[in-house]
Order: structure tokens, then sequence, then C-alpha cells
């Protein structure tokens, strides 16, 4: 009913008063394409709200499948991309640059972007975090050689310079102001040390350079798009022109926030979130950025998408903790927190392949994220897709005022309301969720809203709005479309597109709840399809028609005598309601767009003539029901003919036939891995090894700010050595010691096993909590030589380099004493084939450690193993020691699938074991057991031939004299009938076995 009441006069009087603010219209002085105020960024004189999801192309080295990737995030609504680069990934050597090199030439990434439609916010460094090794620093920078990094130290400084230059210039040629995509250039990252106390704006000073140099250097390489830093969180207040005029201020401030832990063990964020509920959403964006940047917009450079999985975590993630309900309600809170511009991390998180991790986590990068790793989708990509194309159609957001919020607006003090109000068209939004968010509660409520048409209680024939536990909406008033308004509506929008002239907006609810809305200047409506709702019905009111109805599963339409037409659809059925663009612009304007319902995924869509040509995917028996212009008569889905036929309500329905293959059929034509060969992996344990090529570590002296314990210094680092497995061999002479003190620094989880003269004295496991890990071993197991030389042999599973501040802790050995008397004479080092010369820039610097198998290149196709013994990873080691395997197995998968393979390792149960799988070459899998949880672990196509022969190598070393064995399995992670092909020539991806003998 239609009422006046205390809350909407104040409502009201607000809204005037925030309305008359005048806010400045800023540009950075270089060019004004790209603009920004206190409302939202303005790109080419159009005002967007910034929609963007984070992906890291080197965490899927196969560059044909970037575009799955992009098409996919298009798909979700997204009108924005964000990529973080890594200095380490392109630089194994001191003053080399590589972007030439397979994935290292990522200039297809803006191709593809520009091509299909998106934006691209570029993150280049020089430090990135993104739970990288060293935060995506080279190996070679973090000796202590350059100082403490990230200041304006001039050893830094030198460092970074060529890497920066070099990348600036290749992202310069891709900016909107040169005709291409980027908009947006971030500057370092959560990087909040402007001031040394933000209360008295004390300016830190070597920060503060550091910013001005790195700005100074994008702007001289050509860079003339605005430039942004996001703050670690709300508190750092750092670098906005808003807060000071201190040096170093960006053009646009923005923050970082994962409210629900950016890891899965929660604890990782207590320092950060507090001690809170589970399911707490934050009220501090709004104050904050109010406070700190109320002139430019509410931009958070990082929101969560979901978090990553240490060690410890569950196998496959903490999904849940950030699932489709999470989605539903965070994001819509961010809209009541005022946010115009938000990048989710991750979007797609891919995987932590060779090296490329810190510490803290193993090799799935998966995030939770909206887009798995393996590429399939799930609901949590169809939830976030629905607050995409929300957004996309809610053209009024990018301009608003907040104008109150609290428990006044509902029939019942359990649901809090947030009014947000554009000054120039009077569209509102109210965004209703749970006043406790953690709440699971079923809760109907009534909504007191303001109008065009006056103040109203909505809805007025229809049963109560209801929010179902965690779950939030966002019911929208006067909301233009066409010629006409929707006055409100308690559904929610999904799409907008313009047809022939005319609008065509879907609504959705949850099936069984009710929805009414109110559409202007419109006298008739009549259902043209009533299977997906029950009890239609309308009511002619002063000023239009209100349609109310029962939301039923699948879809209804209903048109108006002005031939506007709504479709009414439920949750399941919006999740496979796509909205494809004909046009390349991010804006996606309405009239460039159709809409298809049905398949697994939309790719894209294009009409010429008569012709509508849609690509795709789908994995079962579909019917795909598709609006669009009438002038469309003929169907094609990739590539052929689709036979459809015209409804009366306008659409065009089609049935395409189940795939011929699903993920059982493909699974049970996969060829055992049953046909191993197998080496001894430790020869360089026993004491006749020939260690005469190996690396002399005769260095009495380090920069490193952590001091061995003992010299020579047996950092490897400072040799040369920066990723994977180290290995150590010291000498002594006599007999007089009884045992060695070993102290090693290797990062969390890391492990070691020592050898004295080919005896195994013993292992660390490993730890989850402790990076320098020490034992004393007892030599009472071993023969110590009276007459000749003793060797003691290391080996160290390095678990790759710590971040922020920790990046120039040490790798390697910290403290090796004899106990009982004598000295080591001699220490020699190995690691990587070539160290830092990179021998294999295809697969680059971080793909391979110190293994033998590796440095020999045993894990690569087209080596020799005719000679080597058969023997099965099942079946193991015995004893102590390390084995490498090896089997070559053919694929020949079904053609025209986008099918996801992935490999499942098991062991014995209390297994202390560390294996590494490797797939052509390239280290897909690291397995520890007793450290973590991953079994499963997913492998590109084109990293595998999926019409050829396969390389798969397995690496398995037992830390105690019980042994190891491992289980090796395929699996069939997804498979759908797909426009995308699959046949790309990789074959350059895949460089065979060269004589590595140098390296032995």
């Amino acid at each position: 009913m239609k009422l006046f009441n205390f809350a909407s006069v104040l409502s009201l009087l607000s809204w005037e008063v925030l309305s008359q603010q005048q806010w400045p219209l800023h540009d950075n002085g270089l060019n004004k394409v790209v603009q920004w105020d206190h409302y939202s960024h303005i790109i080419n004189g159009q005002r967007l709200f910034i929609w963007s999801g984070e992906m890291h192309y080197w965490r899927i080295p196969v560059p044909e499948l970037w575009r799955d990737i992009l098409e996919k995030v298009k798909a979700a609504g997204f009108n924005t991309v964000s990529f973080y680069a890594n200095w380490g990934y392109h630089s194994p050597k001191e003053g080399t640059v590589d972007f030439e090199s397979s994935t290292r030439n990522f200039e297809r990434l803006f191709d593809i972007a520009k091509e299909i439609g998106l934006y691209i916010l570029f993150r280049p460094g020089p430090y990135v975090n993104a739970e990288a090794s060293a935060g995506g620093f080279p190996g070679w920078l973090t000796t202590g050689a350059y100082g403490t990094l990230r200041n304006n130290d001039t050893r830094y400084t030198k460092a970074w310079t060529p890497y920066m230059t070099a990348i600036t210039k290749i992202i310069a040629k891709h900016q909107v102001t040169n005709g291409g995509n980027v908009f947006i250039f971030q500057i370092e990252n959560e990087y909040g040390n402007q001031w040394k106390s933000i209360a008295t704006k004390t300016p830190n000073y070597p920060a503060i350079d550091y910013m001005e140099l790195l700005e100074a250097n994008a702007r001289e390489n050509g860079i003339d798009v605005p430039l942004i830093h996001n703050n670690p969180n709300m508190n750092s207040k750092s670098w906005s022109k808003d807060f000071s005029n201190e040096g170093g201020n960006v053009d646009i401030y923005a923050a970082d926030h994962y409210p629900s832990c950016w890891s899965c063990d929660l604890s990782e964020c207590t320092g950060t979130n507090g001690a809170v509920p589970e399911f707490t959403t934050y009220d501090i964006y709004y104050t904050s950025f109010q406070s700190v940047a109320p002139t430019q917009p509410s931009f958070l450079a990082e929101f969560q998408g979901g978090s990553y999985n240490p060690w410890g975590g569950p196998e496959g993630g903490c999904v849940n903790t950030t699932g489709p309900d999470w989605v539903n309600v965070f994001y819509r809170h961010n809209i009541a927190q005022k946010i115009s511009a938000m990048n989710i991390y991750m979007i797609f998180g891919g995987t932590n392949w060779g090296g490329l991790p810190m510490p803290m986590i193993a090799t799935s990068y998966d995030y939770s994220a909206p887009i798995s790793e393996a590429r399939t989708l799930g609901d949590k990509y169809h939830e976030t897709k629905l607050f995409g194309m929300f957004i996309r159609a809610a053209r009024d957001l990018t301009k608003v005022d907040r104008i109150n919020n609290n428990t006044a607006y509902a029939s019942t003090t359990a649901i809090f309301t947030t009014e947000l109000r554009n000054p120039d068209t009077n569209g509102a939004f109210y965004v209703t969720a749970h006043t406790l968010s953690p709440s699971k509660d079923l809760t109907p409520f009534r909504l007191n809203v303001s109008t065009s048409e006056g103040a109203f209680s909505i809805p007025q024939y229809a049963k109560d709005i209801v929010l179902n536990g965690r779950e939030s909406k966002i019911i929208i008033t006067d909301f233009g479309v066409g010629s006409q308004k929707i006055v409100y509506s308690t559904a929610e929008v999904l799409a907008v597109s313009v047809q022939d002239g005319l609008p065509l907006v879907v609504l959705w609810l949850p099936a069984g709840q009710s929805g009414e809305f109110f559409l202007t200047g419109v006298k008739r409506g009549s259902v043209s399809k009533g299977d997906g709702c029950s009890d239609i019905d309308f009511k002619q009111v002063e000023g239009g028609i209100i349609a109310f109805y029962t939301q039923l599963n699948g879809s209804a339409v209903i048109e108006f005598d002005n031939h506007f037409r709504f479709m009414l659809v439920d949750r399941s059925t919006a999740y496979y309601t796509w909205m494809p663009s004909l046009s390349a612009d991010p804006y996606t304007p309405e009239n460039s767009t159709i809409i298809v319902q049905g398949p697994y995924l939309i790719r894209k869509a294009s009409i010429s003539g008569k012709m509508l040509a849609i690509t795709g995917d789908w994995s079962m028996a579909t019917e795909v029901e598709i609006f669009a212009p009438t002038s469309v008569e003929r169907v094609s889905f990739n590539g052929a003919s689709l036979s459809v036929r015209r409804t009366s309500h306008g659409s065009l329905v089609g049935r395409l036939a189940a795939p011929g293959h699903s993920v059982a059929s493909i699974q049970a034509k996969l060829p055992a891995l049953n046909k191993w060969r197998v080496n001894d992996g430790l020869p360089e344990r026993r004491v006749s090894y020939d260690d005469s090529r190996w690396t002399i570590a005769n260095h009495n002296s380090t920069q490193n700010p952590t001091k061995p314990a003992t010299y020579p210094v047996l950092y490897t680092d400072e040799y040369g050595y920066h990723t994977g497995n180290l290995l150590f061999r010291g000498r002594f002479e006599g007999s007089g010691a009884t045992g060695v003190h070993l102290a090693l620094i290797g990062g969390v989880n890391s492990g070691w096993s020592a050898y004295l003269n080919g005896i195994h004295l013993g292992s660390y496991t490993g730890s989850s909590t402790l990076t320098n890990t020490s034992l004393d071993l007892s030599f009472s197991n071993a023969t110590v030589n009276s007459n000749s030389t003793n060797i003691l042999f290391i080996i160290q599973d390095n678990m790759g380099h710590d971040q922020t501040s920790g990046a120039t802790n040490p790798r390697g050995i910290y403290n090796a004493t004899l106990i009982g008397g004598g000295k080591f004479t001699s220490w020699k080092i190995t690691g990587n084939a070539g160290g830092e010369e990179n021998i294999d820039p295809i697969r680059g610097a971080y793909n391979e450690g110190g293994l033998h198998a590796e440095r020999l290149g045993w894990h690569l196709s087209n080596f020799d193993d005719s000679a080597w013994s058969s023997g099965s990873p099942e079946t193991g080691l015995a004893t102590d020691g390390a084995n490498f395997y090896r089997t070559v197995v053919p694929l020949d998968l079904p053609r025209g699938m986008d099918i996801a393979l992935g490999f499942v390792l098991s062991s014995p149960a209390g297994s202390k074991l560390r294996a590494q799988l490797y797939v052509n070459g390239y280290q897909f899998g690291k397995y520890i057991p007793h450290i973590g949880n991953q079994i499963v672990f997913p492998v590109f196509p084109g990293i595998l031939n999926y019409h050829g022969d396969n390389t798969i190598g397995l690496s398995v070393w037992a830390q105690e004299g019980t042994g190891a064995s491992v289980t090796v399995e395929w699996t069939v992670i997804g498979a759908v009938e797909s426009a995308f092909d699959l046949g790309f020539d990789s074959t350059y991806l895949r460089p065979g076995w060269v004589d590595r003998s140098a390296y032995y």
C-alpha cells in the first residue's frame, strides 16, 4: 500500500542534502580519457561500475588457454580483468628480462581482452605478493646484496629498473589512450608504508621516495592512464591525495579486504580481521573511503573471491567458506557500502607449478575461485554471474549517494536495509540483509520505499519478501527501462536486453518465493508463457500496472501493451541464463545483447543478416531458448546448424543433443599407468659419486641479514640456486667426530635428509610452523673413515622464499658443526641445472630444482630410459632414499570436447615421503602426505598432449627407513562439448630431452 512514514521523510531530506553536494571531476592532467569523481570511474565519457576479476597468466602456462578463461570471465558479467605480473618469472638472472619465451610473452592477453570486451587493470609489481615465492621477487634479489628491498636503496632501484622499464613499455602500448584496454596501472602492491605514524601524519621518506621512483618510471615509459595503489587494509591510509599532500600519492586510492580470511586457516587473519563469528560482514568500507578518499571512487582493488589453501588445509580447499551464499551476501554488502569498483581475487587461481609458491601453500592455487583450477564452472561461478549481470544492468549504480541504513525500513528489525539513490535519476537501490549476517533464519518482511509514484510498503499484493538464511536482496526503485520505469520490484534484476528497440527485463527469485513489480506507462499485461510461475496477476493502478506472482522452477514471460517483456526466472534457471554481447565494448550496451538460456556456457554471439551464430559449451542434452531480434530466423551453435522454432512469446527454441562422451566414458578409456621404469634418484649420497662439476661453496662472508652460524656460507641463493631441492656435500677427515649438528632454513613445511658415507643418518620430515629446523645426528650407525675422506650429504626440499620483509630469509644450511671433534674441510652445492642460466627458457627458471633426475633431464620426453629396470611407484622403496619413475602413455581424447584431466596420488597412511609429479617435463604436483592433504593434481591441456605421447615422471623420496610408495591414477575432472578448440598445436610448450651431462 502507499504510505508516508517518518523514515521516508528523513530519507528524502537526507537525499536532498547529499544531492546538492558538488564533487570535483578528476583526471591525471595527461588526458581526459579516464576520469573519476566521488562516484565512479568514467572511461571515454561513460560511467562504469568496475567489476573485475583477477587471474595470473604465469599460473596457467599455456597461452592458448588464456582465451578460455577470459571468455568465462566475460560471460560472468565482468567488464574488467586484472593481471599480476611476476618479476621472477621474467628475470632468471640479474640484468636479464624475458618477455618473449612461451608464456612470458603475455601480449596476447591484451588482444583477447580487446576482442571480447574487457578493460584491464595491470599490476606489474615489482613486488606482488600473490602467495608467490618471494612475492614475485626473483631469487637472485633475495641474497641481501640489494638491501632489505622495497625502499629507495639505490642497489634495489638499480635491480628493478630494467624489469619495470621493459614491462611498462609493453603495457603502455595497450592503454585505452592508445586504442587498447588498459585503463589503470597499479604501483607496487599492498605497500601501506607512507606514514611512520598515521595519527600524526609523520612521513616515511624512504617509502615515499620509492613510490615516487616507481611512479616516475611508469610515466617515463609511456603510462598515461591513472595510477593506483592497493592499501593492504583499511588502516594504512597511504597514498591518497585527499588524505594528504605528502609525496608518493597516486591518482586513485584503493584498498584490499578479505572479510572471511585469505586463507583456509582462519587463524592467519585474526590479527587483521579480529576474532569474529564466521560469515561476518564489515561495516567499515564506506566510512574508510569517505575519510581517506572522499572525492574518489570507492575502490576495493582486491576483494575476496576465495581463499588459498595452506599445506595443512582440506583437500580441495575451503569452498564452503566463500560459497554461493557468501557471494550473494558479501558482494551485495559492498554495494551497501557504496563501493563502485571491485576486483575479485581470484576469479581464476590456476596452479603453483614448479617452484612458484611461497612455503605455506602447495601446488594448487584453485583459491576456491568461481572458475576452478581445472577451468570448470560450478554454483559459485553462477552466483557470481547473477551479481555481475545485475551490475551491468544497473546503470544508476555508477552514481549513488548513500542515504541511510537501519532496521526501520523493514517490517522487522531482523532485516537491515541500506538505501542508495542516484541524484540525477532518482533511481534507488535498497540493499536488504539480515541484521546479523551469520543468521540462518528464514525471515519474511515488507519494505518501506520512496519512489517517484510515492512512498510504499512493498509488496502490496504478493506475499512478503523473504530472506532465506544467508541471503541478501537488492530491491530497485525508479529503475529506468526504455521510456518507462520500474517503480519497484521485489524480485531482483538479472538483465536488461534491448531488442528491436524494446526492452526485455529478466527478474529472478528463488523458487517458491513471491515477486511483485510496478511498471509505469502501461494499462494491460498478459502472460505469454506461464510455465515457470503460478498465480500471475495484474493490478491496474494510477501510473501503470502492478504484476505479482509466485516463482516456480523455470521461466515465465509477461508482455505489456507497450510490448515491453518481462521474463521471470528462478535461481536455477538464472544460473544458466546468459547475455552475450554482439559488441566488443566493455560497457556492453543493452541493444548489443541477446539472451540465451540452457547451456553450460555461452561464449560469444554474432548476427549476420538473418543468421545468429552462437558458441558455447554443453554437458548434456539441453533445450536452448534464445531471445534475439526478430530479424533472426536461423541459428548455428558452434558452427553447426541448430534447428529452432519460434514460440508464441517471441523466442527461438532448439535442442542440443547429448554429447557423445561423458566423464565416465572418457575415464574408462584412459590408458593404464602401469608400465613404469625406475632408476636411483639419489646417487649423490654415495661416496663414489663424482661431484667435480658442482659449485664450490667458498664464500666466507655474506650480505644476508641472517648471518650463518658456521662458514663457509651455505646459503644457495648466493651461488645461483633458488628453486626446488638443494644438495650439499661436505668433507671432513679423521674418525674423531661422533655426530653432526645440522640446522637448515628452507621455509615452513620444508624437510631434509642427511647421509654419511652413503648411510642414512636421519631426516627432518617437516613442520608447518618452523622455517629453521635442526637435528643432532649420531654417526653410530655409519662408518667414519679414519684413513680417507668422509662425505656428509644433505638433500633439502626448499619450499620457496618467504614474502614481504622475509624475502631475504636465506635457504640452505645455517649451521653444520661436527660433534666430538673435527672440522669440515670443504663444501660443494648444487641445485637446478645451469643455475641462473635458464637452460629451459620455455618452462623457465621455476620449473626445476636440483634432484638428480631434474639435472639430467629424466623428466623430459625423448630421454632414453631403455637401460632402466621395470618398477612401479606403487611398489616403491623398501628403505630410505629416492627413486625416479618414468612412463610414456599415449592419449587420443575425443575432439570437440573440453576435457579437464588430472592425477590422483595416494600412499599408505603414515608415510613420510616427498614426491614430485612431472608431466611432459613440467613439475605439476608436489605431494607430501604427512604435511598436506592435496591428492588431486589437475594438469592443463597443452601440458598434457591430448593427441600423442605423454611422459609422466614421479620422484619419490623416502625420508625414513620404512621406505615409501605412491599410487598414481588418472582422474577426469570435467568434460563438456565445447566451442573451445583443444586441438591447438602445443608442441612448442614441450621441448624434449637434450644432453645434460654437464650438470651431472
